[in-house]
């Protein structure tokens, strides 16, 4: 009994039950008591009981040490290993053809909505030229984005549509290539520059002109495959 008391009193309850001190009064209280059974039954017990405590303190350590075990990991590509930033190194992959899709709106307002919808802005077809806007930019990706690779686009496409329900124009930019690296970001630079265009367009009539929801609808081609906005 006074033997398990100093058991007890070696491994207090307390939220530092892992500690090095407490785990090292634990184990000296079970190494001792192996040694007072191998005195009483002539052998020590089949399986001690210093090394099942101390199995079982690692496995608890490894466990806490590493919370998302079995989790896939990913990793940011664009950073090397000192955390500088980096172009990928896209000559190990595979050629494929790539298509993405991308979407923006421009809140305009009733007032403006009219002016673009009769054509009567001073400086001319905002929806025209915002479109030839958002296809030049698609070209010029790699130019403004800095670690975007320079590629050869095989298709790029940018349709603007008048939304009467909430005086908006929704704009729409597609992007294709076969190559070794995906066009989301020719995409998603179509039509943000499209949509600042249309901005520029209109903002003599209005400052109240709000470019929103820019996002990735669709992407196919490459390893991570087919990818569509579900939210």
């Amino acid at each position: 009994m006074m033997l398990l008391r100093r058991i007890i009193a070696a491994c207090p309850q307390s939220k530092r039950m892992f500690s090095s001190s407490v785990t090292h009064g634990y184990e000296s209280a079970i190494q001792e008591l192996n040694k007072e059974m191998e005195s009483v039954f002539g052998e020590p017990p089949t399986n001690g009981l210093a090394s099942s405590a101390s199995n079982s303190r690692l496995n608890n350590e490894s466990q806490l040490s590493s919370p998302n075990t079995g989790e896939s990991s990913f990793e940011l590509t664009h950073t090397g290993e000192s955390g500088e930033a980096q172009m990928v190194d896209v000559s190990p992959k595979e050629s494929s053809k790539r298509t993405a899709i991308a979407v923006c709106k421009v809140i305009l307002g009733k007032k403006v909505f009219d002016l673009v919808l009769a054509n009567q802005m001073a400086k001319g077809d905002v929806l025209t030229v915002a479109k030839i806007a958002g296809i030049t930019a698609a070209k010029q990706t790699s130019n403004l984005i800095p670690l975007c690779h320079n590629i050869s686009l095989s298709h790029v496409q940018v349709d603007l549509r008048l939304n009467h329900e909430d005086f908006s124009v929704t704009i729409e930019g597609e992007a294709a290539s076969t190559g070794k690296t995906g066009v989301e970001m020719e995409a998603m630079t179509a039509v943000s520059i499209a949509g600042l265009t249309v901005y520029d367009m209109c903002k003599a009539a209005s400052k109240d002109i709000a470019i929103t929801d820019v996002r990735l609808m669709h992407k196919s081609g490459g390893k991570s495959g087919e990818y569509w906005w579900t939210q």
